[in-house]
């Protein structure tokens, strides 16, 4: 059993490795979604028409070996309807994004499982944190199997993914990391010294809540290319409302097909934190809170404001690729801050 009390606000030396590979493990999710928003904005998703989690871990070595990869996209819904001029040289472009992406996801899987059995067979994790963890690793394979699902869908006829597979692959990307991150977080912090007032750790988990649908939004976004649209702000091409929000037949297809309806609610949760966060940040500042706490609030609304001027930007600027990655690894960096501030006040 973990000792706690023997130095007071000091974790254990095994749960502070512990911490520490989770939070390394927490910034390669982090990279990988940075990459996996790259990959997107490029088109590279679909360059790599099957899934082999171990041979395809070997890219192409040789020139016939490149050929026949190529050979094999041609084949492809987005070959024959939008890169018909492709040469192999613009192949190999985004056959290397989607490669790194899934490298990436292999190196996650093992950067899990490889010190989870070494840190289980050294007895340093707890009956109740292996089975977190072991939780986590099966959040991760489901993730590749998403994956792989998602970009089926953009090989059969439509040469897109499925925005609610993509939404849904995002989303698993931000379970995983959450998980990670909380755990690293009870292991290395001692919880809070004193009465903390309850609503306001409601308040902070209701605002994690709302940035992890903003972010799911966000998905909906990037799948259905909303953002090509209504390149105006703060008014959609002068008007609060769009009109065509609810032409779609069943009426709630609009909420993740129509994407006037769905650039309309990402704005709207994005108007609403603007509102909701400052509050936070107050009641924060004046209610006494532990230093952590202070400090996360104060976080959350910096971050807060940085990705605003993003997805502002962003959108006014018709989505260009680094302004897009940018944007999208800010929506990590907000949902990063509303933790620390949840878990600072539990």
């Amino acid at each position: 059993m973990h000792d706690r009390g023997l130095t007071e606000g000091i974790p254990p030396a095994r749960d502070r490795g512990v911490a520490v590979w989770l939070f390394a493990c927490c910034a390669l999710v982090f990279a990988m979604v940075v990459v996996g928003g790259v990959t997107r904005l490029t088109h590279s998703g679909l360059s790599i028409v099957e899934w082999q989690p171990v041979v395809g871990a070997v890219p192409p070595l040789d020139e016939s070996a490149w050929q026949e990869a190529f050979r094999k996209y041609r084949q492809t819904p987005e070959f024959l309807q939008v890169n018909p001029g492709m040469d192999l040289a613009g192949f190999k472009r985004i056959f290397w994004w989607e490669y790194v992406h899934r490298l990436l996801g292999r190196l996650i899987g093992a950067a899990v499982l490889v010190p989870l059995l070494w840190f289980a067979a050294r007895g340093r994790i707890s009956r109740a944190l292996a089975w977190k963890l072991v939780a986590v690793f099966s959040l991760g394979a489901l993730q590749g199997a998403m994956g792989w699902y998602m970009v089926q869908s953009g090989l059969v006829d439509d040469p897109r993914v499925s925005q609610y597979r993509l939404t849904a692959h995002l989303g698993i990307a931000l379970l995983i990391y959450a998980a990670m991150l909380w755990v690293a977080l009870d292991l290395l912090l001692p919880r809070t010294a004193g009465a903390v007032l309850p609503g306001l750790r409601r308040f902070a988990f209701a605002l994690a809540a709302l940035i992890f649908a903003m972010a799911l939004l966000g998905g909906l976004v990037a799948g259905t290319r909303a953002g090509l649209v209504y390149n105006t702000f703060p008014l959609m091409d002068g008007r609060v409302a769009p009109p065509g929000m609810f032409v779609l037949e069943p009426w709630y297809l609009n909420f993740t097909r129509n994407v006037a309806t769905v650039q309309f609610d990402h704005r709207l949760i994005a108007w609403l934190l603007a509102l909701l966060v400052p509050w936070f940040w107050a009641l924060a500042r004046g209610a006494g809170v532990p230093r952590r706490a202070r400090l996360s609030a104060d976080l959350l609304l910096g971050v807060l404001v940085l990705q605003i001027a993003l997805g502002i930007s962003t959108l006014l600027l018709s989505v260009p690729v680094p302004l897009a990655v940018a944007h999208q690894a800010g929506a990590l960096l907000v949902f990063t801050a509303a933790l620390l501030a949840a878990h600072s006040l539990r």
